[in-house]
C-alpha cells in the first residue's frame, strides 16, 4: 500500500532554513501529484503549502511564495520542501500527501488520498 514518511523537521530561529523530505513507497511515484500541507494548533484543517504535479509544474500558497521550494526526485521516490527565511508563523506540523487527480486550481486536502504521519517544524523569534 501507499506509504509516505516525512523527515527533516526540527527547531530553528526566525530567518533560518529547513529541508523536509518525504519518502514514498508502494505506488508509481511519478504518476501522482504530490503536495505539502501544514496544520497549526490554531488551524481547523490542514492548509496547502505547495504542490507539484505529474508534469513537474508547481504551485504555492501565497504566504510561502519566494521562500519555499518544492521538488521531487523520481529516481529516489522522494518529495522535498526547501524552506528559507522561516518565520514564527510557519510553525506547524507538516505533512506530505499524494493524489491521483489533483485540480490545477483550488487544490485542498480532499484531493489527496494518501498522507504521511507528519513532521514538526518550530520557528522561534
Amino acid at each position: 500500500q501507499v506509504q509516505l514518511v516525512e523527515s527533516g523537521g526540527g527547531s530553528v530561529q526566525a530567518g533560518g532554513s529547513l529541508r523536509l523530505s518525504c519518502a514514498a513507497s508502494g505506488y508509481t511515484f511519478s504518476k501522482y501529484s504530490m503536495a505539502w500541507f501544514r496544520h497549526t494548533p490554531q488551524g481547523k484543517e490542514r492548509d496547502g503549502v505547495a504542490v507539484i504535479y505529474t508534469d513537474g509544474t508547481t504551485a504555492y500558497a501565497d504566504i510561502v511564495k519566494g521562500r519555499f521550494t518544492v521538488s521531487q526526485d523520481n529516481t529516489k521516490n522522494t518529495l522535498n520542501l526547501q524552506m528559507n527565511s522561516l518565520k514564527p508563523e510557519d510553525t506547524a506540523m507538516y505533512y506530505c500527501a499524494a493524489g491521483e487527480r489533483v485540480p490545477a486550481t483550488f487544490w485542498g486536502p480532499a484531493d489527496f488520498g494518501a498522507w504521511g504521519q507528519g513532521t514538526q517544524v518550530t520557528v522561534s523569534s
